[in-house]
């Protein structure tokens, strides 16, 4: 597996800003590198991005997902003073956004900066600038142009349904950790590009059939809540949550048991622990009480699959999210060993 090649896609796609419903550039730049590595693409109605690998045995199709999604904002209503009151796109930690730079997306392919502030922004002016709520009712974005009122705001062509993204401040740092908003799924996204990359570089052929596949709308719930009817197993490929009571680190392959739609698949499950052990991958098993998957939206939706979950253990998810590379190659080498299974 090479590592740089995660990496650097992984920095170019984390740049990308791809709030929930606005995913069009990022899915994109994934279609145009999958070409590049000579896959054949498909897209359906909702935006989802549909990359075709042919296995040794045609009578099988596995389907593995990763979601292009992010948490982000948008403009609920422009303010007397001309500031942009904001409702939130998923679940982002919102007291984590005050300060936070941000980028307002219009209609017409504008793009001006801000920044997230509470609406008792300073110390020197406000008695309750350290101690007010920090939810979205009391968070606004100040724009970086001259604008005083509401009618100056207008002007700019900013209006109510703009897309606000959040800076994700990408850092890999020289340990070997990756820091960025947003890993939950950009990473995953990014290593299932090296397994596609890993595959044609090394001529290998799985032993089935795959759809690798890129949802638009996990953070929503309905991401893969339609899947090709072909796929009979589905690993959803996303964030490995760390805390609490759970065993996951940075550097482990996660692998979920449960989440808050209930138990995954039990022999899928266990296959994935089966072949983790074999491999001598660092892993390990838990249970996510707060979590949904596209997996969980695609059983919900009333697919007949299989399903289970893995993926890199991720810190601080929604908020300043933090993993490891260890834990990116721990968890791409454990799908290559599941997708070659015979």
């Amino acid at each position: 597996m090479k590592k740089e090649y995660v990496l650097d896609f992984a920095k170019k796609l984390l740049s990308i800003d791809s709030p929930t419903g606005y995913t069009k550039k990022a899915i994109d730049f994934v279609e145009e590198e999958a070409n590049h590595l000579g896959y054949q693409t498909k897209r359906n109605n909702k935006g989802n991005l549909w990359i075709y690998i042919d296995g040794e045995n045609t009578d099988k199709t596995i389907g593995l997902c990763a979601h292009c999604d992010t948490l982000g904002l948008m403009v609920r209503s422009i303010k007397a003073d001309g500031k942009l009151a904001l409702t939130n796109l998923g679940g982002p930690i919102i007291p984590t956004l005050d300060g936070e730079y941000c980028r307002i997306y219009t209609r017409e392919g504008k793009c001006y900066t801000g920044t997230i502030l509470s609406t008792s922004p300073a110390a020197h002016v406000y008695k309750d600038a350290s101690t007010k709520q920090r939810n979205i009712d009391e968070m606004e974005v100040r724009i970086d142009e001259v604008t005083y009122s509401k009618e100056d705001t207008l002007k700019l062509g900013i209006q109510n349904g703009d897309i606000v993204a959040i800076d994700p401040k990408v850092q890999i740092t020289d340990s070997g950790f990756i820091k960025s908003r947003f890993l939950d799924d950009k990473i995953s996204v990014s290593a299932l590009m090296g397994i596609l990359h890993h595959l044609k570089e090394n001529n290998i052929t799985p032993a089935y059939n795959l759809i690798f596949m890129m949802s638009t709308y996990e953070e929503v719930g309905h991401g893969m809540a339609h899947i090709p009817s072909s796929i009979s197993e589905l690993l959803a490929v996303d964030m490995g949550c760390i805390g609490l009571d759970l065993a996951c680190t940075e550097q482990q392959v996660s692998i979920c048991a449960k989440d808050s739609s209930g138990p995954y698949d039990y022999e899928f499950t266990s296959k994935l622990i089966a072949l983790a052990k074999r491999e001598n991958l660092d892993y390990a098993v838990d249970i996510y009480p707060q979590y949904g998957s596209d997996v969980s939206a695609a059983r919900s939706a009333g697919n007949d699959i299989k399903g289970a979950l893995i993926g890199p253990g991720v810190h601080a998810s929604h908020g300043m999210e933090r993993t490891h590379i260890d834990g990116v190659i721990n968890t791409m080498n454990l799908i290559l060993a599941y997708i070659c299974e015979k």
